[in-house]
């Protein structure tokens, strides 16, 4: 078991075995969660770059819409909106 010191500044230096073991590089994000009597760090999964046409296709709508469908739809409300005097 090795050890470690909280720095003034709130930075605690993991030991390189344990950063070669888990291979965390400078850079790796991690969410922080107390636990108990203590910290539980665990590195955040960076997700894969999205396009809105994949992400647009899990909707599950009835019909797959266009981005010109989707910015007519939001022209439109912002239109409606701004008529009843909300913008």
């Amino acid at each position: 078991m090795e050890t470690t010191k909280l720095s003034s500044k709130g930075q605690v230096i993991l030991p390189k075995a344990v950063r070669d073991a888990r291979h965390w590089r400078a850079g790796t994000e991690f969410i922080v969660e107390a636990n108990g009597d203590g910290v539980l760090l665990r590195p955040l999964k960076a997700l894969a770059p999205r396009t809105l046409a994949t992400l647009a296709g899990c909707l599950g709508g009835p019909a797959r819409r266009t981005i010109e469908d989707m910015q007519s739809a939001i022209a439109e409300e912002l239109k409606a909106r701004h008529g009843r005097g909300r913008y």
